[in-house]
């Protein structure tokens, strides 16, 4: 058996999403081309600053739809759905961060750090007492290294604000 043959066996799911939204996304360039770039008169074609982003979106466009024309299902089925959840899972995590960040100058880094780190431990399906703690103390060490040894500037939280002088100066230095 061929390499060719065992290709044609592996899953499909997701490749025409893909390609659709592949074609939708380099159709849109084309559309904005004419406005993103100029013609200058008096240079050659390819010097021109349209010429060569042409070639490669119009490329896209036309071997995108090149590409759909010789899919072998060329409609959405429930598997293509399934692997669209699976790429959109990402922007969970994104999601994830951005709070992070948000929350960490308010509440503070070594804190913040120590609960995300067990959160998303939990998330990612680690949710024995074991795994919790090593995520923690993981937390603790990033904090360690990063504000001790590295001396990376980290902004201090507005919490730290409401402690006594001497123990707020404790936490922006070195949490």
């Amino acid at each position: 058996m061929s390499e060719i043959d065992e290709d044609l066996k592996r899953p499909k799911r997701g490749q025409f999403l893909f390609a659709v939204f592949f074609f939708a996304v380099a159709a849109l360039l084309a559309a904005l081309l004419w406005d993103q770039t100029v013609w200058k008169q008096g240079k050659d074609l390819f010097s021109q600053a349209r010429f060569w982003p042409a070639v490669g979106v119009f490329g896209m466009v036309g071997f995108t739809a090149l590409h759909i024309w010789h899919l072998p299902r060329r409609r959405f089925s429930k598997p293509d759905w399934v692997e669209a959840r699976t790429w959109l899972s990402v922007f969970e995590f994104a999601a994830w961060f951005l709070v992070y960040v948000w929350l960490v100058p308010v509440i503070g880094y070594l804190p913040v750090t120590m609960v995300f780190a067990a959160m998303l431990t939990w998330r990612m399906g680690y949710r024995s007492r074991k795994m919790l703690w090593i995520s923690v103390i993981f937390a603790v060490l990033v904090v360690l290294v990063f504000k001790s040894l590295l001396q990376v500037k980290i902004p201090g939280a507005a919490l730290y604000e409401f402690a006594p002088a001497a123990l707020r100066n404790f936490l922006i230095l070195y949490l």
